[in-house]
């Protein structure tokens, strides 16, 4: 018996600490900058390696970073933006993905088509057209620069699609012949039955707009307008270098409300990713 079971309990085993490892892997860095942020400028270059500060210096250092810059600021523009990003997203993303999920018309396939390929197109590739374009609007250095072109996602249009798939057609023709119409339907029916994708869309969304350094680094230049990640570059200086405590302190605070809100709702992240790989 117990032989039998030798090979289970080893490939358990592996698999857990292949998974724990990995684990420690991925956290190690969050715990690093947890740590910087409560040390001292003396302590960040020892060769003796510790995670536990030999000078507790967190309340300096955090005291810093809330008032040498406008971090409070900064954390709210990247909420508005993140918000109002996601909403945009859905009240696009919903009715194109129901069309090309449940409407039968010529070309859909070619704009399905369309969405795969906007998926593959990175975010740099964009940046110049993009800058060219919101310079000839006159849009730069404003909220819109920061919330319209993020404003279509592909990827939301293919996720709610491969969920949209999966509701019964027979529950559609119910709506219509109770006479809703194709929109009543999108946000009455099928937004509704979507809500673990759209969860886990929400997270992944926030998180992209959130931790984004590249396009507001070329959009805005206004103190008042500048994201979290654009923010806390403040405590670089060219002449004396990087701040070291207070920055740490920083983005320790930055990156808090992600990990708070993913805790938080990731069992509906999960479920939602899982139920749409699945379906």
């Amino acid at each position: 018996m117990i032989g039998r079971l030798a090979p289970v309990i080893t490939a358990a085993f592996a698999r857990h600490a292949v998974l724990l490892g990995t684990t420690l892997f991925m956290v190690m860095p969050f715990v690093w900058m947890v740590s910087l942020s409560f040390k001292s400028p003396d302590e960040f270059f020892q060769t003796r390696f510790g995670l536990w500060p030999e000078t507790f210096h967190g309340i300096e250092n955090y005291t810093r970073a809330l008032t040498e810059v406008s971090l409070a600021r900064f954390m709210a523009n990247g909420a508005f933006v993140a918000l109002s990003v996601l909403v945009l997203q859905i009240l696009v993303a919903a009715p194109c993905a129901y069309a090309l999920a449940k409407l039968r018309f010529r070309g859909s396939e070619a704009l399905f088509a369309l969405v795969l390929i906007g998926l593959l197109i990175p975010q740099e590739v964009l940046g110049l057209p993009l800058f060219i374009l919101f310079h000839l609007l006159g849009l730069l250095d404003t909220y819109a620069a920061l919330i319209l072109p993020f404003a279509v996602s592909p990827f939301a249009i293919f996720l709610l699609r491969q969920f949209f798939k999966t509701v019964p057609d027979d529950m559609i023709h119910a709506a219509r012949l109770d006479g809703l119409s194709e929109l009543a339907i999108v946000w009455r029916i099928m937004v509704p039955t979507a809500m673990p994708a759209l969860a886990a869309f929400a997270i992944l969304s926030v998180i992209s707009r959130w931790n984004n350094l590249f396009w507001p680094s070329i959009a805005i230049s206004s103190e008042e307008l500048m994201p979290p990640t654009l923010g806390i570059v403040f405590f670089h200086n060219e002449e004396a270098g990087n701040d070291y405590g207070p920055l740490m302190a920083a983005a320790t605070l930055v990156v808090a409300p992600l990990i708070v809100a993913f805790l938080a709702a990731q069992r509906r992240f999960i479920e939602g990713v899982t139920m749409t790989s699945v379906k």
